[in-house]
C-alpha cells in the first residue's frame, strides 16, 4: 500500500497495489429505479470510473440526502450513508474533516440539494471542504411522483404546478460559482466518456467538487435533455469547455462582445476573436458569464469543467488550527472547557 503525494484531492488517501476491477464496486443488492432512469447510467459510469483511482474500497465513502438518486450508496461496495433530507454535504463535511484518509462523495438531487439542502450546499461549497458532489438534475421530484422542482422551467405543467410554474428556477452551475466553489463543472448521463473524465478531474482536486450531471427522468420528466442527446442538434448546441482550448460547437463560438459573453456564429468570427477557455482564473467572473450562456436553456450548453482554481481546503485549514492549539496550549482538556469561567449551575 502507498500513498499519493501529489497534494490534490486524494493526497492522503490510501491506495492500493492491488489491481480493482468494476465487479468488485458492485454490491449484491437489486437495483432499483424506474426502467430507463439516467441513474442507471451514472451508476455504471462510476462504478467502472473508482477502480482507476487506485483506492481500498474501504477509504471511499458515499453519502446521500434523500431522492432516487440517494438509493446510490447501497449499490456501491464501499462504505455508505443514506442520511436524511438535504443534509448529506453537512454529514459528508464531518467525515471529511475528521477523517482525511477518506475519499467522500455525496450523491444528491435537483430537489435535495437547492431545495430543503440548499443552505447546506452552499456553506459546503464556500467552506471548500475536501468532497465530492455530483448533483443529479433531471429538473422534476421523481421519488415523490412528480412535482416541479428549484430547477424546473417557468410554466412547468406539474402535479403540483397544473396552471404552470411561477417560480425561476435555479441555475446549479451559476449557484456553485457563486458561492465561490472551487470546482465545478457539468455533464451528461448519456455520455459515459465525457462523464468520467470530468469525474476523475472532479477526484483529483483539493477542495470541494460540484458536478451537476444531466440526468433523464423518463417517467415524470421524459427527453428534459433531449436535444443534448439527438444527433442531429447535439453538436451544434454543445459548447465543449476544455481548459487551453477556444468555445466552440460545430457551428456556433463565444466571443467578448461589449456587453459580455456572446455566442455567434463560428464562420463569421475570425479564430483569435474566439475565447479561449481559462479554468484556473481566480476571478470567477467569467466562470460565472458562461453558466448563463444557457440561458434560454439549450440553445446553446456549455458543458464540461467551468471553474478549477486552487485554494486552502477548510479540513487542511483546521487541522493546521489544531495543531497550532496544541502547540501553544498543550493537549485540550475537556473537564476544564466545561467548568471554564462561561457557565453557570441551575438550582
Amino acid at each position: 500500500m502507498s500513498d499519493i503525494l501529489n497534494g490534490r484531492g486524494l493526497s492522503l488517501v490510501p491506495k492500493t497495489d492491488v489491481k480493482q476491477s468494476m465487479k468488485e464496486f458492485k454490491t449484491d443488492q437489486e437495483v432499483r429505479w424506474c426502467p430507463g432512469c439516467g441513474d442507471y447510467a451514472i451508476l455504471a459510469a462510476v462504478q467502472s470510473f473508482v477502480p482507476d483511482l487506485g483506492l481500498r474500497r474501504e477509504n471511499m465513502v458515499f453519502v446521500s440526502g434523500i431522492g432516487c438518486s440517494s438509493r446510490f450508496p447501497y449499490y456501491m461496495n464501499t462504505y455508505g450513508f443514506h442520511s436524511i433530507h438535504g443534509r448529506a454535504p453537512a454529514i459528508a463535511t464531518g467525515l471529511a474533516a475528521s477523517r482525511p484518509d477518506l475519499s467522500v462523495w455525496v450523491i444528491t438531487g435537483d430537489g435535495d440539494a437547492l431545495s430543503i439542502g440548499g443552505n447546506h450546499l452552499i456553506h459546503a461549497l464556500r467552506r471548500n471542504v475536501n468532497l465530492n458532489i455530483l448533483l443529479f438534475n433531471n429538473r422534476i421530484y421523481g421519488l415523490t411522483k412528480g412535482q416541479y422542482s428549484p430547477t424546473s422551467e417557468v410554466g412547468k405543467i406539474t402535479k403540483s404546478t397544473p396552471m404552470g410554474s411561477l417560480d425561476k428556477p435555479f441555475n446549479p452551475i451559476s449557484l456553485a460559482i457563486g458561492a465561490e466553489a472551487s470546482f465545478v463543472a457539468r455533464t451528461i448521463d448519456s455520455d459515459r466518456k465525457h462523464l468520467q473524465s470530468v469525474l476523475r478531474e472532479a477526484a483529483e482536486h483539493k477542495g470541494t467538487s460540484l458536478v451537476e450531471i444531466y440526468q433523464n427522468c423518463n417517467i415524470f420528466n421524459d427527453d428534459a435533455f433531449e436535444q443534448l442527446k439527438n444527433p442531429e442538434v447535439r453538436d451544434d448546441i454543445t459548447l465543449r469547455l476544455e481548459h487551453g482550448r477556444p468555445i466552440v460547437s460545430a457551428s456556433k463560438a463565444v466571443r467578448q462582445g461589449p456587453r459580455g459573453l456572446e455566442v455567434v456564429d463560428r464562420a463569421s468570427v475570425r479564430e483569435e476573436e474566439i475565447l479561449v477557455h481559462d479554468t484556473h482564473n481566480p476571478d470567477p467572473s467569467l466562470a460565472f458569464a458562461l453558466s448563463r450562456l444557457d440561458e434560454p436553456a439549450f440553445q446553446h450548453v456549455p458543458i464540461g469543467v467551468f471553474r478549477n482554481v486552487d485554494r486552502p481546503s477548510y479540513d487542511e485549514r483546521m487541522a493546521e488550527q489544531l495543531d497550532q492549539a496544541v502547540a501553544d496550549r498543550g493537549q485540550g482538556d475537556l473537564h476544564d472547557l466545561l467548568h471554564g469561567g462561561d457557565t453557570w449551575r441551575i438550582n
